[in-house]
Order: C-alpha cells, then sequence, then structure tokens
C-alpha cells in the first residue's frame, strides 16, 4: 500500500511539473495551490530541484554548443548598432531638412484652412444676406415711401413685410426689432394720413370760392351756348326775339330810365372767351388726400372710422359756409362770395359722391342740401328785405338763377330757390315802384306844364315816336305849332314802358310761362299806375301853390295818357306774346288811374274858384246902416267877377283839336262857373244872415243888391 501511494504521489508530481513547465505562468496559480494543498511538499520540492538541475545542464550543453555562433552573433550585431547609428543619423538629418522644409507647407495648409473656413462662412453669410436682404430692401423702400409721404404705397409694403418677408427670417434680432415697430409705423401712417386730410379739409374750406366761381362761370357758358342754341331756329325761322318785337313797337324809346344805364351784366364772363375752358373742381383742388386716407383706413379697417369724421368735419364746415356775413346785402359781392361757398362745398362733395365709393352716399348729400337749402333761403329772406335798389335786387335775381341752374346741373334739386324768387318779385316790384315814385316826382316836378312847342318836322317826329299821338288837323298846321300836352307825358309814357322792360328783366330765366310772366308784368303795371303814379298826380294836384292853368293842362295831360293806354296793352301783349282776350288775363288800370287824376284835378279847380271868391269876400266891407246906397258894385265884388273873366277864358282858349278839348274844356268850365256861382250865392247869403248884423237899412240893402244884379249879369 505504502508504495502504491509512492507511485501515485510521484505521478502527480510528475504531472504537475508538465503542467508547469507547459502551462502560461498567469495561470500556475491553481497548479501550486493543490501542491500547497498536499502532505508531499517537501518532495514536490526536490522533484521541482532535481528538474532544475536538469534543465541547467541542458542549458550549459546547449551553450557550449553555439557558443561560437553566439560570438559570431555578437560581432554581427556591433556591426549592425555601427549602420544602425548611420541610419538613425541620416534619418535625424532627413527629419529635421524635412521639417524645415515643410514648414513653409503647414503655412500655406493653414493658410488654405483658413480660407476654406472663411470661404465656408461667407458662403454661409451670402445665403443669410440673400434672405435678409429683401428684408432690409423691404424697409428701406417703406421708410423711403414714408419719407416722401407715399403713405398708401408704404402700408402696401408694409403688408407685404409683415406677411412675406419677416416671417421667412423672424430669428434674427432685428426683425423682432420690426415686428415690434409694425404697429408704431402703422399708426404713424394713421397720423401723418389723417394730417393730411386735415390740410386737404383746410384746403377746400379756403378754395371754396374759386371753386363755386368756376363752376358757376361754367353754368354760365353752358347756358349761353343753351341761349344761342334755342335761339338759331327762332332767327332761321323768321320769328323775333322779345328785343327785336320791343323795337319793332314803333317806338323808339330813349334809355332815359334808372334800369336802361347798364343791363345787369353780373352774370356775364368777364372778358373770357366763352370757348376757353373754365377749370374744374379737380383742376383747383388735389383729391388726392382723400382718396389716400380713405384706402389707408380701409385698409387698417378704419373705414367708418374715417368716414365719421369727414362726414362731421364737412358738416362744421358747411354750416360755416351758410352763415352769412352781416353786411351781406349791402353789395352783390357779398351775396356772389355767400353763393360761390356753397356751390363750391357742394361741387366738392359732388365729386367725392362720385369719385369715391361709400365715403359719403346721397342721403348724406341730400341731408346737407335740404339744410343749406333752408338756410340759404332763410338768409336771403332775410337780406334781400333791406335791399332798396331795384339794380341789385335784379342783379341778385340774376346771381340766385344762375346759382339755382349751377346746382341743379349737378343734381341738386332747386325748385325752392325759384319759389323763394317769386317772393323777391314781388319785393323787386315794390323796389321798382319806389324808385319810380321818384322819378314821376321829378318829372312831374320839372315840368313847366305848358303845350309842347314844335319848330321843325324833326322835333315833331320825334315826340310822336315817343309817344302814340296822331292829330290829322295839327300834322296840317304849319310850323310853328304845339302839342296840346305837355312834356310829362311822353316821359311818364316812356317810364311806363321802361318799368314794363324793368319787370320783364326779373322775369327771365325763371321758368315761367308766357302767360305768368303777361300776368305779373300787368299786376305790377297796375300797382305803377294805380298807386305810384296816381299818388304822384294827386300831390302835384293838391300842391299848395298849383295854379288853374296848370290843373287845366293836367286835366289835358291826363286825357291823352288815358288814350294811350290801349298802346300800353299792345306794348305788353308784343313782349309776352298773350293775347289781350286770353282767358284769366289782366287788365290794366291806367283807364280809372287817369279818370280819377282828371276828376281830382277838376275838384281842385272848384275848390281853388271858391277859396279865391272866399278871399274876396274877406274884403266885403258892407255898411248894413248906411242911409243911400253907392251909385255903382262893390269894388270887391268887381275885382272877383274880374278874376272869374279872366279864369274862365282859360278855359275857353286851350289848345288841341275842336272834339277833344273844346268838349272837355267846356264841360268843366261849365261845371267851374255853375260851382263858382253857387258857391258866391251861398256865401251873400251868408253875409246877411250873420249874426253880427242885428238889423238893416234900405240903403245897405239897395247897395247889396246892386251888387248880386252885378253878379247876375
Amino acid at each position: 500500500m505504502a508504495e502504491l501511494e509512492s507511485l501515485e504521489t510521484a505521478a502527480e508530481h510528475e504531472r504537475i511539473l508538465r503542467e508547469i513547465e507547459s502551462t502560461d505562468t498567469a495561470c500556475i496559480g491553481p497548479t501550486l495551490r493543490s501542491v500547497y494543498d498536499g502532505e508531499e511538499h517537501g518532495r514536490f520540492m526536490e522533484k521541482l530541484e532535481a528538474r532544475i538541475r536538469n534543465h541547467d545542464r541542458e542549458i550549459e550543453k546547449m551553450c557550449n554548443f553555439h557558443y561560437q555562433g553566439f560570438v559570431d552573433s555578437i560581432t554581427e550585431l556591433l556591426k549592425v548598432r555601427g549602420e544602425a547609428q548611420k541610419l538613425k543619423n541620416q534619418v535625424t538629418d532627413t527629419n529635421r531638412k524635412l521639417q524645415n522644409e515643410g514648414k513653409e507647407l503647414i503655412i500655406a495648409m493653414e493658410e488654405l484652412k483658413q480660407c476654406r473656413l472663411q470661404q465656408r462662412n461667407i458662403s454661409a453669410t451670402v445665403d443669410k444676406l440673400t434672405q435678409c436682404l429683401p428684408v432690409l430692401e423691404m424697409y428701406s423702400k417703406l421708410r423711403e415711401q414714408m419719407k416722401s409721404k407715399r403713405h398708401y404705397p408704404a402700408l402696401k409694403t408694409l403688408e407685404h413685410l409683415e406677411h412675406t418677408y419677416l416671417p421667412q427670417v423672424s430669428h434674427y434680432r432685428f426683425c423682432k426689432i420690426m415686428v415690434d415697430n409694425i404697429p408704431k409705423l402703422r399708426e404713424e401712417i394713421k397720423e401723418v394720413s389723417m394730417s393730411d386730410l386735415k390740410d386737404f379739409l383746410e384746403s377746400i374750406r379756403k378754395h371754396s370760392d374759386k371753386i363755386g366761381e368756376m363752376a358757376m362761370k361754367q353754368a354760365q357758358q353752358q347756358r349761353n351756348l343753351d341761349n344761342i342754341v334755342s335761339q338759331h331756329p327762332r332767327i332761321s325761322g323768321g320769328k323775333k326775339s322779345k328785343k327785336e318785337v320791343c323795337a319793332s313797337s314803333d317806338l323808339e324809346v330813349k334809355n332815359t330810365s334808372p334800369m336802361s344805364e347798364q343791363d345787369s351784366g353780373i352774370l356775364d364772363v368777364e372778358d373770357e372767351d366763352e370757348d376757353e375752358e373754365v377749370p374744374g373742381a379737380q383742376d383747383l383742388v388735389d383729391f388726392s388726400p382723400v382718396y389716400r386716407c380713405l384706402h389707408i383706413y380701409s385698409v387698417l379697417g378704419a373705414r367708418e372710422t374715417f368716414e365719421n369724421y369727414y362726414r362731421k368735419q364737412r358738416r362744421k364746415q358747411a354750416r360755416l359756409v351758410l352763415q352769412p356775413p352781416s353786411n351781406m346785402h349791402e353789395t352783390l359781392d357779398g351775396y356772389r362770395k355767400y353763393f360761390n361757398q356753397i356751390v363750391g362745398f357742394f361741387v366738392v362733395e359732388d365729386h367725392i359722391l362720385h369719385t369715391t365709393q361709400g365715403l359719403v352716399n346721397r342721403a348724406y348729400i341730400d341731408e346737407l342740401w335740404e339744410m343749406a337749402l333752408s338756410k340759404t333761403i332763410a338768409a336771403l329772406r332775410t337780406h334781400s328785405s333791406y335791399c332798396s335798389d331795384p339794380s341789385l335786387v335784379l342783379d341778385l335775381k340774376n346771381l340766385i338763377v344762375l346759382f339755382a341752374d349751377t346746382l341743379q346741373g349737378y343734381g341738386f334739386p332747386v325748385n325752392q330757390l325759384f319759389d323763394m324768387l317769386l317772393e323777391i318779385q314781388d319785393q323787386y316790384s315794390e323796389t321798382l315802384l319806389k324808385k319810380w315814385s321818384g322819378v314821376f316826382r321829378n318829372i312831374l316836378d320839372s315840368d313847366n306844364y305848358s303845350p309842347i312847342p314844335v319848330t321843325n318836322e324833326d322835333v315833331y317826329k320825334k315826340i310822336v315816336g315817343q309817344f302814340p299821338f296822331q292829330d290829322a288837323e295839327l300834322e296840317k298846321q304849319p310850323f310853328p305849332k304845339k302839342f296840346p300836352f305837355s312834356e310829362f307825358v311822353p316821359k311818364v309814357y316812356n317810364q311806363i314802358k321802361e318799368f314794363i322792360y324793368a319787370c320783364l328783366k326779373f322775369s327771365e330765366d325763371l321758368h315761367l310761362s308766357s302767360t305768368e310772366v303777361d300776368d305779373m308784368i300787368r299786376k305790377s303795371t297796375n300797382l305803377l299806375l294805380t298807386r305810384t303814379l296816381s299818388n304822384c298826380l294827386q300831390n302835384v294836384i293838391k300842391r299848395k301853390n298849383v295854379g288853374l292853368t296848370e290843373l287845366v293842362q293836367i286835366i289835358i295831360n291826363t286825357t291823352h295818357l288815358e288814350k294811350s293806354c290801349k298802346f300800353l296793352e299792345e306794348f305788353i301783349t308784343n313782349i309776352t306774346n298773350v293775347l289781350p282776350e286770353t282767358v284769366h288775363t289782366t287788365k290794366l288800370y291806367g283807364t280809372t288811374t287817369f279818370k280819377d287824376a282828371r276828376h281830382a284835378a277838376e275838384e281842385e279847380i272848384y275848390t281853388n274858384l271858391n277859396q279865391k271868391i272866399d278871399q274876396f269876400l274877406q274884403l266885403a266891407d258892407y255898411d248894413w246902416m248906411a242911409m243911400e246906397p253907392g251909385s255903382k258894385a262893390s269894388d270887391y265884388l268887381v275885382d272877383l267877377i274880374g278874376f272869374l273873366r279872366s279864369t274862365f277864358a282859360v278855359f275857353t282858349h286851350l289848345p288841341g283839336d275842336v272834339d277833344v278839348h273844346s268838349t272837355m274844356s267846356g264841360k268843366v268850365a261849365q261845371t267851374a262857373c255853375m260851382s263858382a256861382c253857387k258857391h258866391l250865392s251861398t256865401s251873400l247869403m251868408q253875409l246877411l244872415l250873420e249874426a253880427e248884423v242885428r238889423q238893416l237899412t234900405l240903403g245897405a240893402l239897395q247897395q247889396f243888391n246892386l251888387d248880386v244884379e252885378e253878379c247876375e249879369r
């Protein structure tokens, strides 16, 4: 058993030794552990040392066998070391040379590296700038447009910048600044455009007068052209115009009336060719601020705000325009400026209405026009009532007609203005009546109340041309001769015709029918005859210093004027083309006027004679207690009878044709004589019946009887 265990241990130790010889050093640990774990540690060490000695003997044998080769190898190795040293030196030298030569290349390579880096940066920068430049260009364009006050294009540019360009480069800081500035820029554009609008409103307020003047000139030119066109067919058709009708009435009237000095030329375009084009509102005012501001506010979504502001401001301006100056009634220029401003205001509004969409509408315009119409009519009623000059009233009427025609051409209803003109026509008639009252007074005051002497044929024809008088016997008489009437007859007749002309002038362009014009003229002429001329004649007749000869001449004059009334009827018919027998035609009351004047003159004659008789009777000095009568009639009665005889001689020696004046003067003389005798007899009876006469003598009665008998003779 002991030998068997010794063999197994020896075999195990041999295995371990082989394992140690063949195993990697790192893995020898487990093998050695198995040795130390066993109980044969000493024996293993002995075997290990024996194995080491065997290996040492083998190494020694090997070395002894290879020693010469080893020496040769060492010798060769020493030689190799020298060559290696040389090679090292060469490599070092070559390396040094290579390093020296490579420095420039390294520098060049570094430069190339930097260039490539810069090139890459530049390319990236170019790409970024390509994106940013349009934004900057648009922003620069925006600032330039705002600087040049092109606000609407600036707003469009701002829209493109905000929605198209900035989103592409929104990550840049400068873009964020731009985005933050956009609301400020919009507000700036809004404020500047509103400032431009305010300047525009101020401009049109100042230019309304000129705009209105130009518009009224255009209307005047159009009316003149229409008149030429409308008159041409009449002229070619052989019909006469109003002026031609008047000229063909065989009555050449001398221009001595207050209305014939100068026609109302206020509406004529002063020294301008009618073909010359008058500038319109758009030529005088730049409307672009309104359009720009409207577009800007529309784009900004504040159109309603803009419309309300514009309309509010224009309403304020309308109220200012419609406020007439306090002294407007003094001159025609005051009215003209007032009308020009109103026309200019509405011409501008009409232009805005037709060139913008919805800034103003027809309802707004109509509302303004209704306000303007009411205020204008009220102002004209007030101020025209102060006017006492018919020439100014006529010029005002022509101006109102042109004002109405101008605005009617722009589509505004003007019927109320023409209705108001009919009211002014009544006032015009009153001013004419006042003026002609002065004219008639001057004519009557300056008349000599003597028959007009005629020394030659020319003077005779001139007077006959002025007054429709025909007398075959007077024509046969040789020169010099006399007309039966005094100078105031043809003068008054001509002034009546001039008054009719003045009335006709007012009716022109009022769009009245011929019947209405005829009625207006006849009514005004009736007022002239029955009120103005009648009062003037009555005042002359009632004057204190009027003589019997003058009264007789007034009777003759009024008789001839009464006969001329039918010629005045024909004159009115000629200028209105309305026949007298037409239904509702007003008749002239001139016959009644002149008859009343003649009757008043006759009554004045009777009154004057009675007054003269009373004056003579005041000289009567009867001695009611006289015992004996005188041998002749009383002196006062002789003088009275002499006065009456000379007075009635005036009636018997009146000039003119027998049929008219002898009959007339005979009737007047007869009536005057009867009135004088009746008054004288009554007065003599009063002398006898006076309360102071308490007793009479026979001698006194006989003297009184002598006086009565003298009166009878």
